[in-house]
Formats: C-alpha cells, structure tokens, sequence
C-alpha cells in the first residue's frame, strides 16, 4: 500500500506541563518521505497546536 498510518503528538503541552493529545493519521509513502507535521486541536490546551510525527502505527 502506498499509504502510512502514522501518528502525531503535540509538541506545545509537554512544555507546559500539560497532557499531550495523539492524533492517527495517514501520509503517501512515495511522496512524502519527511515526517508529518500539522495544526490540530488540543483539548488539554483548548486550542490549535502544532503535532509532528511520533512514529508509524502497527496495521
């Protein structure tokens, strides 16, 4: 499959002490070799952050 499930953590909350939030997600292995980043919501936070690739989930 040319797709990755891959999942992202949040790189704000640890700093602050806070809870950090995961999100799965997918990436086009042909295409993208780098790691994922991306803005999405922390509920601990209540409000968007910027989550980067921790590692390839397990099918």
């Amino acid at each position: 499959m040319p797709r990755d499930v891959v999942i992202i953590e949040c790189t704000e909350a640890r700093k602050e002490g806070k809870q950090a939030s995961r999100y799965m997600t997918t990436r086009n292995k042909k295409l993208s070799q780098e790691k994922v980043e991306l803005k999405k919501f922390n509920p601990h936070l209540r409000r968007h952050t910027v989550h980067k690739e921790i590692r390839s989930a397990a099918h």
